[in-house]
C-alpha cells in the first residue's frame, strides 16, 4: 500500500495547513497547527475548526427537528382524542345523541324518585312505618345494584367469539364500561355478576374475572334499555369494531324480558359499624 508522501519542510501541506519546519511546531506563539487544514492561531488561542462548527450546527438542527416532530405528534394525538367524533358517521352521531338524551332522562328519573321519597317522608312526620317502608325500598334497590340479589327486566344478550385469542382483559373491561355508560343497571359476564370491585386479569391460561376463568365464547347479559345498550356497543370505534379487528364476532340480541340470577357476596365491613342514627 502506497504511503502518503510527507510535505517538504517549510512548504504548505495539503488543505492549506502550514507545515512545521524541521519537525518543530508551527509558528504562532507555541500554538500547534490544527488538523484538517485549520491554521494555528496566534496569541495562544486556537480557532474552532469549521467541521466542528458544522457538526454542532447539524446536531442542533436535528435536535430541534426531533422536538418539533414530538410536539406535532402530541398535538395530533390530542386533536384526535378531542375531535374523536369529527369523523363519525351521521348515524353514529345520532346514536350518541340518543344515548346522551337517555342518560339525561335516567338521571332526571333518579332525581324525581329521590324528591318523591323526600316528600313522602316529610308528609309522614313521625310515622316510623313510612320511614321503614322507604328504607326497605332503598335496600332492595341497592341489593340489585350491588349484585346481592337477582334481577329481572329488559336488556340484551351478547355473545363474543375470539377464535384467535387476541382479546385481552382490557378489551373485555371495555364491554362492561360501555354497558355501564349506556345505563346498564345489572351485568352478568359469563357466570360472574359484575360488581364495583370486579376486575379482569390476563393469565397464561386465559382471562379471569374475579378469580374465575372465563370461557370463550364470552356470554354477557345486561339489563337496561335494549336499544340504548345495543347502540353503545355498535358506535364506530367501539366494542364491536374492536372485536372485529381482533378477528372475532359480536352477536347482540335485544330482549324485552331478561333474568340475571348470578349474585355476589357482599363482604361484611371489618371496621365500619352502623351508628344507629
Amino acid at each position: 500500500m502506497a504511503a502518503i508522501p510527507e510535505s517538504p519542510a517549510g512548504q504548505p501541506a495539503e488543505n492549506g495547513a502550514p507545515a512545521a519546519g524541521n519537525g518543530s511546531p508551527a509558528a504562532g506563539n507555541g500554538a500547534q497547527g490544527a488538523e484538517n487544514g485549520a491554521p494555528a492561531a496566534g496569541n495562544g488561542s486556537a480557532r474552532r475548526p469549521r467541521w466542528v462548527r458544522n457538526h454542532r450546527a447539524t446536531a442542533l438542527i436535528g435536535a430541534l427537528l426531533a422536538m418539533l416532530g414530538f410536539a406535532l405528534a402530541v398535538q395530533v394525538r390530542s386533536n384526535s382524542q378531542t375531535d374523536a367524533l369529527a369523523g363519525a358517521r351521521e348515524a353514529d352521531l345520532v346514536r350518541i345523541l340518543d344515548d346522551q338524551n337517555s342518560r339525561i332522562e335516567r338521571l332526571q328519573g333518579q332525581i324525581d324518585d329521590l324528591q318523591a321519597a323526600k316528600q313522602r317522608l316529610s308528609e309522614s312526620g313521625s310515622n316510623n312505618a313510612a320511614a321503614r317502608q322507604e328504607a326497605q325500598r332503598q335496600a332492595d334497590a341497592l341489593a340489585v345494584l350491588t349484585g346481592a340479589a337477582p334481577a329481572h327486566g329488559p336488556g340484551i344478550r351478547i355473545s363474543i367469539t375470539d377464535p384467535q385469542h387476541a382479546l385481552r382483559a382490557e378489551e373485555l373491561l371495555d364491554v362492561v364500561e360501555e354497558l355501564r355508560g349506556a345505563g346498564a343497571e345489572v351485568i352478568q359476564f359469563g357466570p360472574v355478576r359484575i360488581g364495583t370491585s370486579s376486575a379482569f386479569t390476563d393469565s397464561g391460561s386465559g382471562i379471569s374475572l374475579d378469580a374465575t376463568l372465563l370461557q370463550e365464547p364470552y356470554e354477557v347479559l345486561a339489563i337496561g334499555d335494549p336499544n340504548t345498550l345495543d347502540t353503545a356497543l355498535n358506535i364506530q370505534g367501539g366494542v364491536v369494531n374492536t372485536v372485529h379487528a381482533a378477528g372475532g364476532e359480536v352477536h347482540i340480541a335485544e330482549q324485552s324480558s331478561l333474568s340475571i340470577t348470578a349474585t355476589r357476596t357482599i363482604p361484611t365491613p371489618k371496621y365500619a359499624t352502623p351508628t344507629g342514627k
